[in-house]
């Protein structure tokens, strides 16, 4: 075996959401609860283990969710809380190793083979992270100990609580693959729970008589690329006897920054998609620059009521981190599709990412068209940073576009805040 001298911790945070809603909630401690969007286009983003014993499980529509447990308690998300949270859980494990790779808002992997000497070994300081977890923040994690980041994240699961038709069973919180005994951890797990397993390749190796890893492990390699292909094929052996040499990745870089909302009610006229393209691209183009990123690629994404899926991209010359040349960017890909039969989703998102050119403003640079291409310069972009300012100072819905007016205030775009799907009502 390989990296026997690492020590790799998967971290994974029980039931994250619900767990940081019922910290402010303890009255629904027990209780069958979901976080995710309410209404009848929602989804389930996570749920309690009580609600699991119903088959309830994340990414099933919330309409399901209910036939499944009418007395199941939906809570709406708050994705700049569970964010402000995996901030704190990520400051604990700075306290331990520099060597921290985030997965997500609720699960990491941590190298700590340089912490040993000072810390213990590897289950010790899994131990320690679980505890300080619990008394800072009063959440509860999962932890799996190996020797590579495949088979501890593996152990991360095994360690897991987990929901019954009897009731919730307790996780061990540590599960530790000892070096040596790598393949007597895996070889009896569903050929499934290795990464690249989905239901295609599941199929196929169904039709080779391979259900557990050891089946697959024993499979000639030759029948192996025959079945699945060369690379996946490869990969998939490698896994197989528990050869993962990846390193943990510590400051990996963003790739792209979008949002996308599902309306409540279909939209079908171009001026009603008009006016939300303008509000996602104000949501886009206030991280890019919270970020210090501009974007040359910019997406848009159009679901269809038939759940008919469509992108269209376009690349900029230069990049840019305004709303207004956003839109001016992707306006003309809306407008080239027909939205009679009813849109569902639509999304921006901006990618190609990298550091604000810098433009010198001279004397001919004339407002209504700098940045209209571009965007990188010119007056949009100081009456943005002007934007920024403001909200910094008031309050996220002091400023904003015009057509995000609705009723007595502002309907912006916010991250996160509506990725499950609208809540009850016209529009969430």
């Amino acid at each position: 075996m390989k990296d026997t001298m690492r020590s790799i911790l998967h971290v994974d945070m029980d039931a994250f959401y619900v767990s940081v809603e019922l910290r402010r909630r303890p009255e629904l401690v027990g209780q069958p609860v979901v976080v995710g969007g309410t209404g009848a286009r929602g989804v389930v983003a996570a749920a309690s283990y009580e609600a699991r014993r119903f088959g309830i499980h994340s990414a099933m529509p919330s309409t399901r969710a209910r036939r499944l447990c009418p007395q199941l308690v939906f809570l709406a998300g708050d994705h700049e809380l569970y964010s402000q949270v995996s901030s704190e859980v990520h400051d604990i494990f700075q306290t331990v190793t520099p060597f921290v790779e985030p997965l997500s808002l609720d699960e990491a992997f941590l190298d700590v083979t340089g912490a040993m000497r000072l810390l213990g070994a590897g289950p010790e300081i899994a131990h320690y992270i679980r505890e300080q977890v619990w008394q800072q923040l009063q959440l509860h994690c999962s932890v799996g100990v190996a020797v590579n980041k495949f088979l501890a994240k593996l152990a991360s699961v095994a360690a897991k609580p987990r929901a019954t038709a009897a009731g919730v069973k307790q996780g061990i919180g540590v599960c530790v693959v000892k070096p040596g005994e790598e393949l007597a951890f895996l070889h009896p797990l569903p050929v499934q729970a290795l990464w690249g397993v989905g239901p295609a390749t599941l199929k196929r190796l169904s039709g080779l008589g391979v259900h557990t890893v050891r089946e697959l492990a024993e499979l000639e390699l030759d029948s192996l690329v025959a079945a699945v292909g060369k690379s996946h094929g490869e990969h998939l052996h490698q896994l197989a006897w528990g050869i993962d040499d990846r390193p943990v990745e510590v400051g990996r870089e963003m790739k792209s920054i979008g949002h996308e909302e599902t309306f409540a009610t279909d939209r079908h006229t171009h001026d009603e998609l008009r006016r939300e393209l303008v509000r996602l691209a104000d949501g886009v183009a206030a991280r890019l620059r919270a970020q210090g990123k501009a974007a040359r690629t910019l997406t848009l994404k159009v679901r269809f009521a038939d759940f008919q899926t469509i992108t269209r991209a376009t690349t900029l010359e230069a990049p840019t981190g305004t709303a207004h040349t956003i839109v001016a960017a992707v306006l003309p890909l809306l407008l080239a599709i027909d939205p009679t039969a009813g849109v569902r989703l639509l999304g921006v998102s901006a990618s190609q990412l990298g550091d604000p050119a810098e433009e010198q403003l001279t004397i001919d640079d004339d407002s209504s068209e700098n940045g209209s291409e571009n965007g990188n310069g010119g007056e949009w972009d100081i009456a943005e940073e002007t934007i920024d300012a403001i909200r910094s100072r008031f309050g996220s819905t002091a400023i904003g576009p015009a057509s995000a007016v609705e009723g007595s205030g502002l309907r912006l775009v916010r991250r996160g805040a509506q990725q499950w799907g609208p809540d009850q009502g016209p529009d969430g």
